[in-house]
């Protein structure tokens, strides 16, 4: 459980911005003083050791020559009488050079053995290795062991006064010099490195400790702001501009704020209107009831007359409870309320406008309908035909006597367009911003007049929005409307 809980802490402590920048500061801080102490106390080590075995060799080398020179070879095989120099004198110069670089010299003749030690327990055994025979050869070799702590060298004994040629081997320095004087300078170095290190890693703590507080802090100072306006004490967020991106922050967070504010003025606009809407042909038939009461002596074509108005004055009621209802429905445009299915499109158009004929007739409005080509699409039919509905009974309804309404459809290979273009009473040019708002009305005497709801083209852009499409209008007053209607032939549902 205590694993657990560690675990959870460790993953919420690198959730906080100000962690990851202190953590980063902290590995860009630290690791290079690491590499840095590490690579110098490995190159101090393999430059002392090189430097150590090339003055032990040119050491072991002049030796080599007092040896050759003294005929030591010789006088250790036996053959004394070869021997000019002291035997002691020499034993003493090699044991004092061993002594010297606290090491062990063996002198080995050319039969591999060894004729003098230093430590004086190999004399008389035999040494072959590689080194000893490249040795023979004239190289020279250098090998360091730092697990063992020695540095081995072979030196050859090279007469270059012999008969029939320079330089023959009689014999090799195997030497082994201890390594304590650099491993004791290295430790030295690498606690001046670490002590050194510490002092960078106490200051890099502190330093990233300020710096992330630092970095951090327009945040922190952009979620007291934001606290404040969740707390009512502000109605939008003051600007932290101590950087780019928390301005950005700011600015997009106020631009949310406004698009609330504005949804919340059309959401109390919206249930005004509901109100005010179905208030009036209550109201109407209240008074048309109460005038029937008040008129105990009423006619039966009074009676007609006023049953009629009554009527008149439900069905508009239910026309507007049932394009409110439909746009209920279409307000999630999550794509859950579509039901997607291929269609003809052209079909549909056609049917649409076989049904609305008989209204344009009643008004002189000629409907025709032009097509390209036949246009399949992934759509919702039964949304579809409201859009298609209402944009071509406005076209009729808001018309001209002995009008006109062109409707086209054509398609390319990513959507399809419908255009609906009337001879009608056109938009003002201050209306066109409003016009898909609901129950916004041009002229609204005329639009209670021919039984307008104000939600049609609401409606409209509602299922346009739904089908991922645009509508675009273009009007002038007194001359016509034109809607363009663009949906994909493919629907793509929203991701989740």
């Amino acid at each position: 459980m205590n694993d657990i809980l560690s675990n959870l802490k460790s993953v919420i402590l690198l959730r906080s911005l100000r962690a990851r920048i202190f953590l980063i500061i902290l590995v860009l801080g630290i690791v290079p003083c690491i590499l840095v102490r590490v690579t110098i106390v490995s190159n101090y080590e393999a430059r002392a050791v090189e430097t150590r075995a090339s003055a032990v060799q040119n050491q072991l080398t002049i030796t080599a020559n007092h040896l050759v020179a003294n005929k030591y070879i010789s006088a250790l095989t036996g053959r004394a009488d070869d021997y000019t120099g002291s035997l002691d004198v020499m034993d003493a110069e090699i044991e004092m050079l061993g002594d010297i670089y606290e090491g062990r010299i063996m002198i080995i003749g050319s039969n591999f053995q060894v004729l003098k030690d230093t430590y004086g327990i190999s004399e008389g055994k035999t040494i072959i290795s590689e080194e000893v025979i490249k040795c023979f050869r004239g190289i020279s070799t250098s090998y360091y062991d730092s697990n063992l702590g020695y540095i081995e060298l072979t030196t050859p004994i090279a007469d270059t006064t012999a008969e029939g040629g320079a330089g023959v081997i009689r014999g090799v320095m195997l030497t082994s010099i201890s390594d304590d004087s650099i491993v004791k300078m290295a430790d030295v170095l690498g606690n001046n490195a670490f002590i050194l290190e510490m002092i960078i890693v106490v200051l890099v703590v502190t330093l990233a400790a300020i710096l992330s507080k630092f970095l951090v802090s327009p945040i922190a100072k952009l979620t007291n702001r934001i606290s404040a306006v969740k707390a009512g004490y502000h109605s939008y967020v003051q600007p932290v501009d101590e950087c780019t991106e928390t301005e950005h922050i700011s600015e997009a967070f106020n631009n949310l704020l406004s698009r609330i504010n504005a949804l919340d003025e059309s959401r109390g606009e919206f249930v005004a209107n509901v109100s005010h809407e179905l208030k009036t042909p209550m109201a109407s038939m209240k008074v048309l009831s109460d005038s029937l009461l008040a008129s105990p002596d009423a006619s039966v074509e009074e009676y007609r007359e006023f049953m009629t108005d009554i009527a008149s004055e439900i069905d508009r009621e239910n026309r507007i409870i049932t394009d409110l209802l439909a746009l209920v429905k279409m307000d999630d445009t999550s794509g859950q309320n579509l039901n997607i299915a291929p269609a003809d499109i052209n079909e549909i158009t056609e049917l649409v406008l076989k049904r609305l004929r008989a209204i344009a007739r009643k008004q002189n409005v000629d409907v025709t309908f032009e097509t390209v080509r036949q246009v399949v699409a992934e759509v919702d039919e039964v949304k579809l035909t409201l859009l298609i509905t209402n944009l071509v009974e406005n076209a009729i309804k808001y018309n001209h006597e002995n009008g006109w309404v062109r409707v086209s459809l054509d398609a390319d290979h990513q959507s399809f367009t419908l255009t609906v273009e009337d001879s009608g009473l056109g938009i003002p040019e201050e209306s066109l911003a409003h016009i898909y708002e609901r129950f916004y009305r041009v002229d609204k005497s005329h639009s209670r007049e021919i039984g307008g709801t104000g939600l049609g083209l609401a409606i409209c852009r509602k299922v346009v929005m739904m089908h991922h499409g645009k509508i675009d209008l273009t009007s002038k007053e007194g001359e016509g409307s034109r809607f363009v209607v663009t949906i994909p032939l493919s629907y793509i549902a929203d991701a989740k």
